[in-house]
């Protein structure tokens, strides 16, 4: 599956050039947008939750959450209106990462808002992953596809660029067949997420001068 991520094709684009291919996809009246996120770790700076998170600060992060959810439901309701889907597979390893605890509360809001969301724990795909694992992948419609490329520091640096149609074809299939495996997204939350104490977040020491 997702052979065609392997290697180093596709075209590079740069993290600017990467958000303004995609904004300009995106708005060209497709019918479709799927994302697979593999990594349990990223960074996201300027968003204020997850900025209040890692300084330690969960109820306010979490409220942070909560204070998007009107801008978040707007977002839907226009895409919904345009005829756009969403479909999000969260792979997971457990026990959750800090990180993927705040993230799951994340993805809570954008669920109960019209995002379809399954989460696969990466066991179910350990077969998938004896040389490498899963690319972060997204779909936009049938004609484009990335494979988002993230620095050292886990932040995201830009993307692979994939246009061919087949390829595209291929990929789209191969991610509705791993989402028909992934559980509920709301089960998963329920079970693994909601009877969790807050995450504790591991700053590096300063350096000793």
């Amino acid at each position: 599956m997702f052979e065609c991520f392997r290697g180093s094709s596709g075209e590079i684009l740069n993290r600017d050039d990467y958000l303004a291919d995609f904004r300009r996809v995106h708005a060209s009246g497709i019918g479709l947008l799927a994302k697979i996120e593999r990594g349990q770790t990223f960074q996201e700076p300027g968003s204020p939750s997850w900025e209040a998170f890692v300084a330690g600060d969960w109820p306010r992060a979490l409220r942070l959450l909560e204070d998007e959810r009107d801008a978040i439901a707007s977002y839907f309701r226009d895409a919904s209106g345009r005829g756009l889907a969403f479909r999000r597979l969260r792979v997971v390893e457990l026990p959750v990462s800090p990180y993927l605890q705040w993230e799951m509360h994340m993805l809570r809001l954008r669920s109960e808002l019209g995002e379809e969301i399954r989460v696969l724990d990466a066991g179910e795909i350990a077969d998938l992953e004896r040389d490498a694992e899963l690319p972060e992948v997204v779909v936009l419609g049938s004609s484009v596809m990335y494979a988002v490329i993230y620095d050292d520091d886990r932040k995201g640096a830009g993307a692979r660029r994939f246009t061919d149609p087949g390829q595209v074809r291929r990929t789209t299939a191969e991610f509705e067949a791993l989402f028909a495996r992934g559980e509920e997204f709301s089960e998963f939350f329920e079970r693994e997420i909601s009877p969790l104490e807050p995450p504790t977040v591991h700053r590096p020491s300063p350096a000793v001068r």
